[in-house]
């Protein structure tokens, strides 16, 4: 089936959309993104990832696409039409294309943003097989920009990160900063010591994970310790568990780092408790 995609208010098969080279986020990866998970054809987070997408806009003096407001229609019309039960839907905001490449933004009252949208199919996502076995991750040190806090597409170093992490014969990596792991190539990092959930606090050092948000909260209400702190590597391998969350894996157990394992090497209570509870709950909100 080809897959229908939705292009500056176009709803298009994906062979026939089309941007313009003098894009902005093609020229100078100016535009902001977001994923939102699909379980049993509904919505999971939606309402935070709209929040967190006018955040990226606002921090970037970006114009809000005319189509803000339909953005729950569009995601709901391409999930009905690509026949999506399980995956995700990727946004796409750019600060559109002047016709040309200059460093100075063009002005938003003549040139307006690109807005893409396209569907991905990922049948069992919430039964992945990671999820039993847990995951493995190496460190590295973290070279990105200073404002991580903004969704952008600017994701070529997590990217390297991932192929690190992929030639190392690891599933991920965390990146570190200073001495201390700051999140993963594209999720929020935690370990567990003691029963503590620990994870690095929001700043602009950090994506503000919509799952993480969600991730938090509930441990909190089933009387979980949770401490916002820094924490490293060594920290990390000495753990009694440790775990990653984002839109895409949900709650994923880490079993290892930089080649120690964890614990007896298998995902620990807290981190399997925690996917069960945003499972659960995340479905009941579903959009």
């Amino acid at each position: 089936m080809t897959r229908t995609v939705y292009v500056n208010g176009d709803y298009l098969p994906e062979h026939e959309a089309k941007v313009s080279i003098f894009d902005r986020a093609f020229l100078m990866g100016d535009g902001v993104y977001e994923v939102t998970s699909v379980l049993g054809g509904k919505l999971i987070d939606f309402d935070g990832h709209l929040k967190r997408l006018e955040r990226s806009l606002n921090e970037l003096d970006m114009p809000h696409p005319a189509a803000m407001g339909d953005l729950l229609e569009i995601h709901r019309e391409l999930v009905r039409v690509n026949e999506i039960t399980d995956g995700m839907v990727y946004l796409q905001v750019t600060r559109g294309s002047d016709g040309d490449r200059d460093f100075v933004f063009p002005n938003p009252e003549t040139t307006a943003p690109t807005v893409v949208l396209f569907t991905q199919s990922k049948p069992g996502m919430a039964k992945a097989p990671m999820a039993d076995k847990g995951m493995s991750v190496i460190s590295v040190d973290d070279l990105r920009w200073g404002r991580r806090d903004i969704k952008t597409v600017q994701l070529l170093y997590p990217s390297m990160c991932k192929m690190m992490a992929k030639k190392a014969g690891a599933d991920d990596a965390w990146l570190v900063q200073d001495g201390f792991v700051t999140e993963g190539s594209s999720n929020n990092a935690y370990i567990v010591k003691d029963g503590k959930i620990i994870t690095r606090e929001l700043s602009n050092d950090i994506l503000h994970g919509i799952t993480r948000a969600a991730v938090l909260r509930f441990a909190a209400e089933a009387q979980m310790e949770v401490v916002e702190r820094n924490f490293t590597i060594d920290e990390a391998k000495d753990a009694d568990e440790a775990f990653i969350t984002s839109a895409s894996t949900f709650v994923m157990p880490v079993v290892k780092v930089d080649g120690e394992t964890l614990g007896d090497g298998t995902p620990g209570r807290v981190a399997k408790r925690l996917r069960e509870i945003y499972l659960d709950e995340s479905l009941k909100t579903a959009i």
